[in-house]
């Protein structure tokens, strides 16, 4: 597959899942980069953005085995991993594999649950794998995590411990669709009934595994530059600098963000990593790995001003 193929690929990806979901271009850009570099998503946006929707529909487009789990505060971590049950018939036990064995997991509210449960996601998402009774479970190669999050509440709710977020590649903030866009939402939508299936929207399969597997195998060819590479390291390495910020940026954010640099250019049918694709992406990248000092919170600083401050204050090659 060539990186032409990889552009033509995007795109028809981008127009299924358009046909389910209105707008939100920049989250299906940021799930397609995210699938391309190997990475997971966390969603934050109020509820009705569709959010499950784009998840569903993005799983139907890619042809890839789609699973939801609904985190809730009595949810176990047998729930997602599933356990070995004993079988009187036979006498032996025998593996019930949860809803972690899906090729594409929308992890819904995952921060309605309390973080033992958390971590059952984590050994999945870093290694692609699950232990259970000591024996090692592989997982799909194309295995993705998509997790949802409300801002809005805050009763009920378990914050993401910070090595459960540095695990997700993207935090892509969804907002309301703008007016055009809502009309559109109403006229499309308006008519139809509640909890309808992506594929029941016209949304078709596009993908499948083995193209899937052919279009990573051309994202690892693209180039990443020494100067970009450097770009990189001083744009992470500066969040740790910042007087705005407790806690910068780890190691596996500057590895994240070039593949994820790798993987956008790619989509644009370059070979080549561009400071623009770093600069785009930087902010997804960042904003969820950061711990603004007492100084910050109490004179309003937001994570997207710093990481804009970081980006102007780091220079870029040319």
């Amino acid at each position: 597959m060539t990186l032409d193929d990889v552009r033509a690929l995007g795109e028809a990806i981008r127009g299924e899942v358009g046909k389910a979901v209105v707008g939100q271009h920049q989250t299906v850009d940021h799930l397609l980069i995210a699938l391309f570099a190997g990475g997971h998503v966390l969603l934050e946006g109020p509820p009705g953005t569709a959010k499950t929707l784009l998840a569903q529909s993005f799983a139907t487009a890619l042809g890839l085995d789609f699973g939801r789990i609904q985190f809730t505060p009595d949810l176990m971590p047998g729930d997602i991993l599933g356990s070995n049950l004993f079988n009187f018939q036979t006498s032996t036990f025998t593996l019930t594999r949860g809803p972690i064995f899906h090729e594409l997991v929308l992890a819904d509210e995952i921060n309605r649950t309390p973080p033992k449960t958390q971590a059952a996601l984590l050994e999945a998402m870093q290694e692609r794998r699950v232990t259970l009774d000591g024996q090692a479970h592989a997982l799909s190669e194309r295995f993705m995590v998509v997790a949802t999050q409300n801002p809005i509440e805050s009763q009920g709710v378990y914050p993401l411990p910070e090595a459960q977020l540095d695990r997700f590649l993207f935090k892509v903030l969804v907002a309301y669709p703008d007016i055009d866009e809502e009309r559109r939402i109403v006229a499309q939508h308006g008519d139809a009934r509640a909890g309808a299936k992506a594929a029941e929207m016209g949304v078709a399969p596009v993908a499948g595994r083995e193209v899937l597997s052919a279009a990573v195998a051309a994202v690892a060819g693209v180039k990443l530059a020494e100067g970009v590479v450097d770009y990189i390291v001083r744009l992470v390495r500066a969040s740790r600098d910042s007087a705005d910020l407790v806690a910068g940026a780890s190691p596996r954010a500057a590895v994240l963000l070039g593949g994820a640099a790798r993987a956008r250019a790619a989509l644009e049918g370059r070979d080549y990593v561009v400071p623009d694709d770093v600069k785009a992406l930087a902010p997804a990248v960042l904003r969820h790995r950061m711990i603004l000092s007492p100084a910050a919170e109490i004179e309003g600083r937001q994570a997207e001003t710093i990481v804009a401050d970081l980006i102007a204050r780091t220079d870029s090659p040319r």
